[in-house]
């Protein structure tokens, strides 16, 4: 049965059967493929993914050793424009179907799943029905300041997966509307911003009176893609004496897919 998909660059995807050799470039989608029942079908993955012990490795997700992917002979790839490189995108797109994902919301997350199973001709049934009893989103109740860098401080904006998981846990961000500025100096409020011109914006750089300024309730220190130490946490809730700290798993809040079933609610418990 030919499966015909969209990816999220709007590329079209044919796949003349059901994949048998799939290599995952992203640890979130590796666990999806593992909770879709189809983890005996990978062959390779990279040195971030951790469920599927006794997989080839090729690389990390920003060095894909291309050559290393093709030598396993995959039949299907699965890829992320944020974590992925486009060099490595395109070399493996020329050679075999890849799949590249860019999830900015919870729903479209899920949407990702249901999208790999019908590309592995698989039942995802279980797994929708269990993404329809999460938590849905409420109105927020209490603001968050959630810091993902230190050296220079940088967060996350409203049009991020992350911050969608935010919201679906009833917690708002207090830097949703803040856009990245360019130069390094115009984020931090030192220099006139120039034209973005096309480049990501929805991870700011910000000064700590900016976070100052603008107050959070919570200080969420996730522990990916930073390891925040006791001196970070001690300099970040300086500027904001009042805020409760609460320390969570990265992946709860930036893996996509099938890991959102289980983190959300236990997100949702820890930030409330």
């Amino acid at each position: 049965m030919v499966a015909r998909l969209v990816d999220d660059l709007g590329r079209a995807v044919v796949l003349p059967r059901a994949p048998r050799r799939i290599v995952s470039l992203v640890p979130s989608d590796t666990y999806t493929v593992v909770a879709l029942g189809a983890g005996d079908r990978l062959v390779g993955r990279t040195t971030w993914c951790e469920h599927a012990p006794g997989v080839a490795t090729v690389g990390g997700t920003k060095d894909v050793d291309v050559d290393a992917v093709l030598a396993l002979a995959p039949d299907f790839v699965i890829a992320n424009q944020e974590e992925n490189t486009r060099q490595a995108l395109e070399a493996l797109a020329a050679r075999v179907p890849v799949l590249v994902s860019l999830p900015r919301t919870v729903e479209q997350g899920i949407a990702h799943v249901a999208r790999i199973a019908r590309a592995l001709a698989v039942d995802a049934r279980e797994l929708v029905r269990r993404a329809y009893e999460m938590p849905r989103a409420a109105p927020p109740a209490v603001r968050a300041f959630v810091p993902i860098w230190m050296d220079p401080v940088m967060t996350l904006n409203a049009d991020t997966f992350g911050s969608d998981v935010l919201a679906h846990a009833g917690v708002a961000n207090a830097f949703g509307d803040r856009l990245r500025l360019y130069p390094l100096a115009a984020d931090l409020g030192k220099a006139v911003p120039a034209d973005a011109a096309g480049r990501d914006v929805r991870y700011p750089r910000i000064s700590l009176d900016e976070v100052r300024a603008r107050g959070a309730d919570l200080l969420v220190l996730p522990d990916e893609p930073h390891a925040f130490t006791t001196d970070d946490e001690r300099v970040l809730h300086a500027a904001l004496p009042a805020a409760r700290v609460v320390r969570v798993s990265g992946k709860d809040l930036f893996w996509y897919g099938a890991w959102t079933i289980d983190a959300l609610p236990r997100l949702a418990r820890a930030l409330a």
